[in-house]
């Protein structure tokens, strides 16, 4: 039986590849149907965010490779609700339907997966 990684992504999509190789990661094991979850942290949430202007800061836009993340079978997806509320974003306004998970919630995330990487 494969085992489950959960990708912990704490950087913002313009601050350098991180966020886009941790989304890499997660679709690459989605591809070979492995047990993916995929959570958004601290400067990580703006990933999520629908205002993003990648174009101004000469980068490319993550909105197509979070949205494929689904059909790559990525469908576990969270982020934390006090990340979301320190950098005064609304769920509303995310690109992505994601789990809002308390710090307990967080906590029980992160030991129901056998693997964890943060990037």
């Amino acid at each position: 039986m494969s085992k489950s990684l959960l990708i912990i992504s704490r950087q913002p999509p313009w601050s350098g590849p991180t966020a886009r190789e941790a989304l890499d990661i997660a679709l690459a094991g989605g591809a070979f149907d492995l047990p993916i979850g995929m959570l958004f942290l601290d400067d990580g949430v703006f990933q999520l965010s629908t205002a993003q202007q990648p174009a101004t800061l000469q980068q490319k836009d993550l909105g197509a490779n979070l949205q494929a993340l689904p059909m790559f079978g990525v469908e576990a997806l969270y982020t934390s609700t006090r990340s979301l509320q320190e950098r005064g974003l609304e769920r509303q306004k995310l690109n992505l339907a994601v789990e809002l998970l308390d710090d307990a919630g967080l906590t029980a995330l992160v030991a129901r997966y056998d693997q964890v990487i943060t990037l």
